[in-house]
């Protein structure tokens, strides 16, 4: 019975192993980890130094800091093909149909196939950020005209025309995220966001305050967010906290950290949050239990934690220490260090692929 058991057990671990690809910030490349263990890289991918990875089914997507788009294949770990947007892309959308990149220097939004042949491109005359999808249409935000763009497919030439603009939304738009059916964006500096209601088409500012009604006074990278089914936790700017809000940014409270927060990362079950941190503070991360809001874990490691994912499972949190070249593995049943993978270089973004059938 205890052999069988123990069966058991190895195989629900072993569903739970995952394909890890990790930008390596200063080589160019991604480097690849399969059961725990460091596989092999992929080369020549442009300047990763603010690389992000995305999947569609089983296509990877990666876009450099050089405005590269690189298509490559997960699966046999090699790239396809590439396609050069700008000289500066800051983020990008893939779809079943395309792919949408965000342009700063050029002031474009470019529009691809997912094998990145050019559909169309348009020009705004600003930095564009912020670019979601939301049904039939690419939404984003013009950073240096304080507008908010809904652009809708035409599904015969598959090509985007301009729906909808959202004139004089605050100053400075910065960064979006979609929450259920609102596009909700935050501004460099100033008290609030902006919500955009997709069913209806229809944009209002919501005022957020935290506690002593003290006025959030600029907004971080809605990526370094946290959504869970009824909270919302944001690192605090500038500040030693996390801010809790409820779905409708009602406050619940301020979370104590040991520095300042970048990210906070919820694991996929919900239980637990892991906060990163900048400065002096960057070789430190906690663990939040959500059910408590409190403090549960503290590591403090010998290098700079510039990323942490969870496993799909939520079994394993893997951190990126920057300086010391490796991808630290975390238990979550006891929250030991389970694993060093060591010789990944300068890691930086990890990101999780799952094959698709």
């Amino acid at each position: 019975m205890k052999q069988i058991l123990l069966t058991l057990l190895l195989m629900v671990f072993s569903c739970g192993d995952d394909k890890i690809f990790v930008i390596q910030r200063e080589d160019s490349s991604l480097a690849i980890i399969k059961n725990d263990t460091l596989t092999g890289q992929i080369k020549n991918m442009r300047d990763t130094n603010h690389g992000v990875v995305k999947f569609y089914k089983n296509d990877g997507y990666a876009i450099s800091r050089d405005g590269y788009v690189i298509r490559f294949d997960p699966i046999n770990e090699k790239i396809l093909n590439e396609y050069k947007t700008s000289k500066s892309a800051i983020g990008f959308v893939v779809e079943e149909d395309f792919v949408a990149v965000a342009n700063y220097d050029d002031k474009s939004i470019n529009i691809l196939s997912r094998d990145l042949k050019p559909i169309q491109k348009i020009f705004t005359n600003s930095r564009n950020v912020g670019i979601k999808t939301y049904n039939d249409y690419i939404i984003f935000s013009q950073m240096d005209n304080d507008k908010i763009t809904v652009l809708k497919k035409n599904k015969e030439s598959k090509k985007f025309t301009i729906y909808k603009e959202f004139s004089a939304v605050g100053t400075m738009p910065f960064d979006a995220m979609i929450n259920d059916d609102q596009y909700i964006v935050g501004f460099f500096e100033g008290g609030y966001f902006g919500v955009v209601d997709m069913k209806k088409l229809t944009y209002k500012k919501i005022e957020i305050t935290a506690q002593n009604n003290q006025k959030v006074l600029k907004v971080p990278h809605f990526g370094f967010w946290s959504k869970g089914a009824d909270t919302i936790f944001i690192p605090s700017v500038g500040d030693n906290k996390v801010m809790v809000y409820r779905k409708d940014f009602r406050f619940i409270k301020n979370i104590d950290t040991v520095g300042l927060p970048v990210f906070t990362i919820l694991s996929p079950n919900q239980k637990y949050l892991v906060i990163t941190f900048s400065g002096e503070k960057f070789p430190y991360i906690q663990i939040i239990d959500t059910k408590t809001l409190n403090v549960i874990k503290n590591y403090q490691f010998d290098a700079k934690i510039l990323h942490a994912r969870w496993s799909n499972d939520s079994n394993k949190l893997y951190l990126s220490a920057n300086d010391t070249n490796k991808i630290v593995v975390i238990d979550s049943f006891d929250w030991s260090i389970s694993k060093e993978i060591n010789g990944v270089l300068k890691p930086s973004g990890i990101f999780i692929y799952e094959e698709t059938k």
